[in-house]
């Protein structure tokens, strides 16, 4: 067993498989639509383009429920697509850390953390939250909160980082690439270059629905928390699956 793998194993031991969150303001319809039960999930490979086709499948309609406005920032409720992936964060553009390297494919009403891209085309570029979008993140065992994750922060004024120039300037370990999203059906897509992940082609996967909460007001708890995992491909987060060629 590598050292990544002891990693991610030790990680994942420490969330539970599914868990209704108590401690966060969720939407009771995410714990029993079918649009977060994932049916099925796939990484592929295509060398014609030279990108990779990340897809999970639930037994609903992918993408189409989403978050009610909170009304502010702090407690605002973000729904989550999630692969947890065996890749370095130095991969995907940030400085060499501890955590676990996920692309969230998130839908968040409250407010927009891609300034760079315009994904509903309106020459506004401040108000696309609630339309699905990719980050990635760095992952953090974290008992805290009910999911037993949260994305990784640092202190900007004490902590040295490396973020990707795409970050959306939170102190978090996060990235708004702005590859694009395909909600259709029963699927959901987000189609990554191969460049963009340090051309890594192989590596291991699982995938996730999720709830997470942002808080900007108790120290006592992370800035952005899992609070919810409604559904495991795998049904323990091992990442067994292998991108497919």
């Amino acid at each position: 067993m590598t050292n990544r793998m002891f990693q991610l194993l030790s990680l994942f031991a420490l969330v539970p498989t599914l868990i209704w969150g108590q401690g966060a303001q969720e939407d009771p319809r995410f714990a029993n639509t079918p649009d977060l039960d994932i049916t099925n999930a796939s990484v592929v490979y295509d060398d014609r383009l030279d990108q990779l086709v990340f897809t999970i499948e639930v037994a609903g309609a992918a993408g189409q429920t989403i978050p009610a406005a909170h009304g502010q920032l702090d407690g605002a409720p973000v729904l989550g697509y999630v692969f947890p992936t065996s890749l370095s964060p130095t991969d995907v553009g940030f400085g060499d850390t501890e955590g676990i390297v996920a692309l969230a494919l998130t839908s968040h009403p409250d407010f927009d953390d891609t300034p760079l891209w315009d994904e509903d085309n309106d020459r506004n570029y401040a108000n696309d939250g609630v339309i699905w979008h990719p980050h990635w993140v760095v992952l953090n065992g974290d008992k805290r909160v009910e999911g037993g994750l949260s994305v990784k922060q640092f202190d900007p004024e004490t902590d040295a980082v490396q973020l990707p120039p795409t970050n959306p300037g939170m102190p978090m370990y996060m990235d708004s690439p702005g590859y694009p999203v395909i909600t259709r059906g029963q699927t959901i897509r987000v189609v990554v270059p191969a460049y963009r992940i340090n051309n890594q082609r192989s590596f291991q996967f699982d995938a996730v629905t999720a709830y997470m909460q942002v808080n900007t007001s108790r120290k006592d708890l992370p800035m952005l928390g899992v609070y919810s995992v409604y559904d495991v491909q795998s049904g323990d987060l091992s990442l067994p699956y292998q991108v497919h060629q």
